[in-house]
């Protein structure tokens, strides 16, 4: 009895201290981080019901989960717990917050009052630099690509990522990766340029800097290039219209750049294009979101509608009945989130429907959701969803990101002419006259905030001159003001210049006719900026044109009369200095232009690696570019010489070694951008008379020779036959290479076997 009463006791005692410490929680196995994502992934999947499904692949506005303060969140808003509820959103777009502390009080709803604590991805712009105010905004896209610098496009990359996360943002929609072979469409200033091998070259580099080492990391975001694809020649150079191209050529061009993005880059997100490709809205378009990027690149990311192209499916494509029949279509693509295209409740209910008419599979369905989930692992978001909310301080806008966005903005500038050295500006000039209301603009370029301002040009050089130049400036014109004061405003500017010893005139665009949706007709100057420059040049004076723009212009009169041009385009907010730097001497440029400069509207397309049958004579002008793509000048002069090609014949999946001499023969240190040109001689199908395949810069000091190196690659040999299959082709390939596509100094041959 003894003996069983002490049992008894024993097992009461074990029961109080198991009541009294209880076991902890079972994890469950989509929050265990030692588990490996997809296995997370499919966990959380399965708890889902159908709305929580629905809902992650929808975005929503900033204005709907913060008080707003203009462009800026400043607070959480009340309307935000009504709209995460309790089964979670997707996404939240044009939020900018002005703290950490606004998105952490979003997530930390987010994680802790739905159902199964799924975190919100804040997506924004910033093509150029976070477009959230106080920032640091680089040279736009256009800007950039004309350093050919690679390790400057990294730099800007790594830095914008920091600024971003420091925020609280997640994920930033770019880079465009498009080609643009129509400069009249707005968006070229967005670009890389024309060029598939410069523009990939650029993209996997901002890919990588804004991704860095680690999604999860804390300095690193979500890239997604766009728009794909195929969207940067628009019938007529106009925004969202179709594009008629033959599969051949999007896979030898267009789709190459995203390519690289995707396989070398490691992009993780995608923005499906407003446009159509031969008939098929490409948000619709499954070989192109599935076949291609998913299947044959091994894309595991997920892909975003630009704004209300989905929507365009059924009121300007046509190809779909109601907003239940474009959804299906397009999730059942490979499309995986809207962006704005219908109100929340219509969504959610087309979907619904959409799964219950089965005209949407339940696995396109969890695709799509599984797509979603798996970025939002793999940026921390379920394990380290919380910015340190001080860090913004430490890295938004430090000396260190505006030195490497004067950098960036220094590299980007192309001299396009220098007739007896009027630049840089000498010891015997000390009046100067600066002339065009462009020399007062602010404007960073697309894509930025609007708030945010850079240095104006003429600020710019009576900073950088001190009291060493004497700088006078007037406008020359107004758009605003009768045509009496407009006679008055050029004499006032004919008058400073006719007592300066040059004229620095600024031409290009007003911010209202460039831009996303601002495409043109003309690429001509202005009538207004055309009698400005005609009388300056008739003062007889040395004068200067510094082009201020997005894209190419056509600007024959100027190149035919004025001694020496600058190209700047939109450089950010160090870009004035950077001008100034230039101009002055204190930087020798080194920019090429990633676009050719056309004539006339007549010539486009108008792009350097055409086919040999686009010849572009007309009985009415020049067949030449004004300016060809790679063109820009130096304040010193380069030679070219021992170009050595090894081996001089390679199997079809061998590889070439080139290498060149550079010898700076003039009287200042410069850079040179050394650029490697290919032919394929003879081929199964047409190939370009010219393609880009590899540049290098080298700096060199008066009188100093440098080895410039090269590796080509078999992939870069290669074509897409005439059974659609990308293969090398034995044969003879040329060498051409030289310090612009059409100023080739030495040339050579190997061979294919």
């Amino acid at each position: 009895m003894q003996k069983k009463n002490a049992s008894i006791l024993a097992l009461l005692t074990i029961s109080f201290c198991s009541f009294n410490n209880p076991k902890p929680p079972v994890k469950l196995p989509y929050k265990d981080a030692k588990l490996p994502i997809e296995k997370r992934v499919a966990d959380l999947l399965s708890r889902m019901t159908v709305e929580e499904k629905i809902r992650q692949l929808d975005m929503y506005w900033g204005h709907e989960v913060a008080n707003m303060r203009g462009h800026e969140a400043e607070s959480m808003s009340d309307s935000a717990k009504i709209n995460i509820g309790k089964h979670g959103i997707g996404s939240v777009h044009d939020l900018y917050p002005l703290t950490a502390a606004i998105t952490n009080q979003i997530q930390r709803y987010a994680l802790e009052k739905t159902r199964l604590g799924i975190p919100v991805l804040f997506i924004e712009e910033g093509l150029h630099g976070y477009e959230g105010l106080g920032s640091t905004t680089f040279p736009t896209p256009m800007a950039l690509a004309g350093a050919w610098d690679t390790t400057i496009v990294h730099k800007a990359g790594r830095i914008a990522a920091t600024e971003v996360r420091a925020h609280g943002v997640n994920m930033i929609l770019g880079p465009v990766l498009c080609l643009p072979r129509d400069p009249r469409w707005g968006r070229v200033e967005e670009t890389y340029g024309e060029d598939p091998y410069l523009a990939a070259a650029n993209g996997v580099a901002m890919v990588k800097g804004m991704q860095g080492n680690k999604l999860s990391d804390p300095d690193a975001v979500l890239a997604e290039p766009k728009h794909f694809a195929v969207h940067g020649i628009p019938e007529a150079g106009s925004n969202m219209a179709p594009v008629n191209m033959g599969v051949r050529e999007a896979r030898s061009s267009f789709l190459y750049v995203f390519e690289k993005a995707v396989k070398e880059g490691g992009a993780m997100g995608m923005m499906a294009a407003y446009s159509e490709i031969d008939g098929i809205p490409c948000v619709d378009n499954h070989w192109l979101l599935t076949d291609v990027l998913r299947k044959e690149w091994g894309f595991k990311g997920f892909v975003l509608s630009d704004l209300g192209a989905i929507k365009m499916s059924l009121n300007s494509h046509r190809v779909a009945s109601d907003p239940v029949d474009a959804l299906a279509q397009t999730i059942n693509a490979g499309l995986d989130m809207q962006f704005y295209d219908f109100p929340h409740p219509q969504f959610l209910t087309a979907m619904t429907t959409a799964l219950k008419s089965k005209q949407l599979s339940l696995a396109s369905l969890n695709r799509a959701v599984s797509d979603v989930l798996r970025v939002k692992f793999m940026l921390g978001l379920f394990d380290h969803p919380y910015i340190e909310e001080g860090l913004l301080k430490k890295v938004n806008r430090t000396d260190a990101s505006r030195a490497v966005a004067l950098q960036a903005a220094q590299e980007g500038i192309s001299l396009l002419k220098n007739e007896n050295s009027v630049l840089p500006l000498g010891p015997n000039v000390h009046k100067v006259a600066v002339i065009g209301p462009l020399a007062q603009s602010t404007y960073l370029g697309g894509y930025a905030n609007k708030q945010g301002r850079g240095v104006a040009i003429v600020d710019a050089l009576k900073q950088r001159a001190g009291d060493k130049l004497d700088v006078k400036f007037e406008t020359g014109y107004s758009s605003d003001t009768s045509s009496s004061a407009q006679s008055e405003n050029l004499q006032k500017a004919v008058n400073t210049v006719n007592g300066s010893d040059v004229a620095i005139v600024v031409l290009g665009e007003d911010i209202n006719e460039v831009g996303e949706g601002k495409d043109r007709s003309s690429l001509d100057l202005n009538a207004q900026q055309i009698r400005l420059i005609q009388a300056v040049y008739k003062t007889g004076k040395p004068t200067v044109v510094v082009l201020f723009n997005g894209r190419p212009l056509c600007i024959n009169w100027v190149a035919k009369k004025i001694p020496a041009i600058v190209e700047s385009w939109f450089l950010g907010d160090m870009g004035g200095l950077a001008v100034a730097d230039v101009l002055l001497g204190n930087v020798n440029p080194s920019g090429k232009l990633p676009m050719t400069f056309p004539r006339s509207v007549g010539q486009l397309p108008y792009y350097y690696n055409h086919k040999p049958t686009s010849r572009h004579v007309y009985v009415d002008q020049d067949t030449s570019a004004l300016f060809p793509f790679g063109h820009g000048l130096s304040y010193t002069t380069f030679q070219y010489s021992g170009l050595n090609i090894s081996p001089a014949n390679i199997p079809v999946n061998g590889s070439v070694n080139v290498s060149v001499s550079i010898k700076n023969t003039g009287k200042v240190e410069g850079t040179e951008v050394v650029q490697l040109y290919l032919r394929d001689v003879i081929s199964s199908v047409t190939t370009p008379v010219k393609s880009l395949k590899g540049f290098k810069r080298i700096s060199l000091k008066p009188g100093e020779s440098g080895i410039v190196n090269f590796k080509l690659d078999n992939k870069e040999l290669m074509l897409w036959n005439r059974q659609m299959k990308e293969v090398v082709e034995p044969g003879e390939f040329k060498v051409m290479v030289g310090s612009s596509s059409e100023d080739i100094r030495a040339r050579g041959s190997f061979y294919v076997k």
